[in-house]
């Protein structure tokens, strides 16, 4: 139910090649010892592993731009040490080689030409456009660089980012050892950061952030949050660190934002806490999910946020760290899909005498005034009862309670509440994670009526606050207008009017009013299917939610309620033609699992 809370030929354009104009040109004379040198250095450097093999020579390559015709990208991985490639003279710039299928990247070697690069980071990608840092420095000193990394992908990307002189890169060879066919994330690994110690730069604690520590976002609890302090202003940068406990190698990094993301950030990997490398950094961070794909070594894992997407801070639901290695705990085992076909677990068919209370091992009462700004009171049961023709009645009523107080009703003016009504639920009794969830009703007509058929967090029940129980509408119906129903989820990314929903109405603008009709939900771990009458109106996709709205909030136990409500935000109030008494009949609610 709705609720509504608060290089050499570097040189400008058109100059010519003199070299009293440019010191640095090698001259053909001497092009045979820098070869020579060249092949030595090569010699004596490091070389990859003994099983590893130069992959890039001869690839297919791409670079962000050439000098000119003379200096083309494929001249970097001609093996020729005479040739070379040489870029634009400004900042950043790139060459790309395709390995032409996905690598474990073991070692990369570059051999510098005078222009060489003080910044930048080596990259691979699986795709050509999304790129995880595999190695990345702002101190070269450029020369012959042996440069030994763990990485995987089918590119493989020098991004330089700072200029060495005031020409631009030049490389005599970029060259790529490793092995073929790494396919990313292998069956071992593992969830490594979940109840891990986390640290952080700041952390909120307030009313709108009670309690966001770091440890929040690694207890697998999608509904918890950490969040940086508002006490000094949301200031950049900010981070969270987790400690895996000893050093694992990371394939995977999931991100769980909550709207407070980052545009700009890295995640880096540190053995000590102190020193820290980037394996990943991202310019563009759409915030919401991101899954990344990246490799890395270390005991410790960051995020390292240099600019915020809004105007507050850092906030994540959740930061997953994946890989083999580190010092895990189990985290909790998922619960189980329904069956194929499900089968029925709970029912309640109402086929008892008239005048019948429900079902006291079933439901139980929930009796009180109601939130939203309803006006009735919930009674303890004197509103419901079975009519002996299999249906269970809540009953609205205009019927005042002495000493009770609501909102002001338009009709009477009074601020004693004037109507009454049923709520019943099956806490503390039934809930379940997951199942075909469905009961068969007939609504009432009449401005300020509410009817619903949905679901609360079991979590609710032992002092967790709504919307952080999460929140599950398989039927709303406004009696002012009953020819549309709703199906709405709440959590804390996405509640009250702003819950995550559709609206729906019968073949042919047919008035739900006037008879019974069948409310399905189909609930898994995958996503929630409505259905109304056995044709599905609105589908949630988990995926798409969690990369567009927020957490998916619901692989936990959740009981089931039925009420009929009357006024309230979303509604609104009855007026001198709303009928009472008015009821909402129930033929059957039943759950498959």
């Amino acid at each position: 139910m709705q609720q509504h809370s608060p290089p050499p030929a570097h040189r400008p354009p058109g100059s010519a090649l003199h070299p009293s104009r440019r010191p640095r040109r090698i001259q053909a004379a001497t092009l045979l010892a820098v070869a020579i040198s060249f092949v030595a250095a090569l010699l004596v450097s490091p070389s990859a592993n003994a099983a590893d093999s130069l992959l890039s020579q001869g690839k297919p390559v791409t670079a962000s731009s050439a000098e000119n015709v003379a200096f083309p990208a494929t001249s970097a991985v001609d093996g020729d040490p005479g040739t070379r490639w040489s870029s634009a003279f400004t900042d950043p710039q790139w060459i790309r080689i395709d390995l032409g299928q996905t690598a474990t990247v073991s070692q990369i070697q570059l051999s510098w030409e005078a222009a060489y690069a003080t910044a930048f980071q080596l990259q691979t990608s699986a795709d050509g456009n999304n790129w995880s840092s595999i190695y990345s420095t702002t101190t070269s000193t450029g020369g012959n660089q042996t440069l030994n990394v763990t990485g995987s992908g089918r590119y493989v990307r020098l991004l330089g980012t700072q200029r060495a002189t005031q020409w631009g890169y030049s490389l005599w060879e970029f060259k790529v050892f490793g092995t073929t066919g790494g396919t990313g994330p292998g069956p071992t690994s593992k969830l490594l950061s979940y109840n891990k110690p986390g640290f952080a730069s700041t952390q909120q604690s307030d009313g709108n952030c009670f309690e966001c520590t770091p440890a929040r976002a690694f207890d697998l609890d999608p509904a918890s949050r950490w969040a940086t302090a508002t006490d000094v202003g949301w200031v950049d940068p900010g981070w969270i660190y987790v400690d895996l406990g000893a050093t694992a190698q990371i394939d995977k990094v999931i991100l769980q934002w909550d709207p407070a993301s980052a545009k700009s950030y890295q995640i880096q990997v540190s053995n000590d806490a102190n020193n820290w490398s980037p394996i990943y950094t991202s310019t563009t961070g759409p915030g919401f999910k991101e899954t990344l794909n990246i490799t890395g070594s270390g005991r410790y894992v960051r995020m390292y946020g240099t600019q915020r997407n809004t105007p507050y801070g850092y906030s994540l639901w959740e930061f997953q760290v994946y890989g083999t290695g580190g010092a895990p705990n189990t985290p909790p085992t998922p619960p189980a899909d329904p069956a194929n076909p499900p089968r029925l677990i709970w029912s309640d068919e109402f086929n008892t005498a008239a005048g019948a209370k429900p079902d006291a091992n079933k439901w139980r009462a929930d009796p009180g005034n109601g939130q939203n700004g309803e006006l009735q009171v919930y009674t303890n049961n004197n509103n419901i009862q079975t009519d002996g023709q299999g249906n269970l009645v809540l009953e609205a009523r205009r019927e005042v309670t002495p000493g009770s107080a609501c909102p002001i009703d338009p009709v009477s003016g009074s601020g004693t509440c004037q109507y009454t009504s049923a709520r019943i639920n099956t806490g503390t009794k039934f809930d379940t994670t997951y199942g075909k969830i469905e009961a068969r009703i007939k609504v009432p007509k009449g401005n300020g009526f509410w009817p619903a058929f949905w679901m609360m967090g079991s979590d609710f029940l032992t002092g967790r606050p709504w919307p952080y129980n999460g929140e599950i509408d398989i039927m709303e119906i406004l009696g002012r207008e009953t020819t549309k129903g709703y199906s709405t989820l709440h959590a804390p990314a996405y509640n009250g009017a702003g819950g995550y929903g559709g609206s729906y109405g019968l073949p042919g603008g047919a008035d739900f009013a006037n008879d019974f009709h069948t409310w399905t939900m189909l609930w898994n771990s995958t996503g929630i299917t409505y259905q109304v009458d056995g044709t599905t109106v609105f589908t949630v996709d988990k995926a798409q939610l969690e990369a567009t709205r927020g957490p998916w909030i619901y692989d936990h136990p959740f009981y089931l309620i039925l009420n009929l409500a009357v006024g309230g935000d979303f509604p609104g109030p009855p007026n001198s033609a709303t009928p009472f008494p008015s009821r909402m009949l129930v033929d059957y609610v039943r759950v498959y699992r």
